[in-house]
């Protein structure tokens, strides 16, 4: 599997750097697929999501008030942003520190399922953003990846697994 880390500079502010992932050559982000798969049927939710993503890059960073911790493995840093209290609609990502946040998938998750497991779409979307995160742990330790003087990530964001 090939993942390109790719920064979404429209949506980047002066507090956090946003990411998205492309997978095999795609031409969409996940997060872009996220969008153009849930915005006929969530419109309210998607821009609660949007309103959400512009607070945490243009005012206070990655602060855990806005997201649900814990959504994968122990130290993966995989978690969801928290959503409005009604709403069906779950964006898992990735938080490292207080400047990058890696936006990747997820979908309609209604309120009577306890566990992603018990949901597909959730259980593939978010077991896809553990292995990027397992893998980008992996490249950050040996130095591909790395964090700059000013916080952002620098490197060789094209990440090919079959190496």
């Amino acid at each position: 599997m090939k993942f390109e880390l790719v920064e979404l500079s429209r949506l980047s502010g002066r507090k956090a750097t946003v990411y998205s992932i492309i997978i095999d050559d795609e031409e969409q982000t996940l997060f872009d697929k996220f969008i153009e798969e849930n915005d006929e049927q969530f419109p309210d939710e998607i821009d609660s999501i949007f309103d959400t993503i512009d607070k945490i890059a243009k005012k206070y960073g990655n602060s855990r008030q806005f997201f649900k911790e814990n959504e994968g493995n122990l130290g993966d840093l995989v978690c969801a942003l928290y959503d409005t209290p009604n709403s069906n609609l779950r964006l898992y990502c990735i938080r490292l520190g207080n400047a990058v946040i890696i936006l990747g998938s997820g979908g309609h998750k209604p309120k009577t399922i306890r566990a992603l497991q018990e949901n597909d779409k959730q259980k593939d979307t978010n077991y896809l953003l553990r292995f990027f995160s397992q893998v980008l742990h992996q490249k950050m330790l040996d130095g591909e990846i790395y964090w700059s003087n000013d916080m952002e990530l620098n490197g060789n964001f094209i990440i090919d697994t079959n190496e």
